[in-house]
């Protein structure tokens, strides 16, 4: 084996190392998808009792005040004290937890 093929070999493992521990690294700042559901599902309890819920397992770009966020989208029934029964869905900025947006179903 030569030196040239010995040192292309070192190079491609080490960039591969490389791109396989960022894309670990951004995959570990998320959220994962049951914590922000616990969060929304935390804040929704002012509203009333959560009756149901669901979350995306998977993130989606969403534009909010003409800024684009990576959120998992999602919604709750709440029973309210008043004797309603709402649906809401929301969208949570996956990396921070940030409830973005909660909005009554129709």
């Amino acid at each position: 084996m030569s030196w040239k093929g010995f040192a292309a070999g070192i190079g491609a493992g080490v960039a591969a190392t490389v791109l396989a521990k960022n894309a670990l690294d951004q995959k570990e700042t998320l959220l994962s998808p049951e914590k922000a559901l616990k969060l929304v599902k935390k804040k929704a309890a002012d509203l009333g009792t959560v009756e149901g819920s669901w979350v995306h397992m998977m993130t989606e770009q969403y534009e909010h005040g003409n800024l684009i966020y990576d959120v998992y989208k999602g919604g709750i029934t709440v029973s309210e004290p008043e004797g309603t029964v709402n649906a809401y869905e929301f969208y949570v900025d996956a990396p921070t937890g940030t409830i973005i947006e909660l909005v009554k179903q129709d």
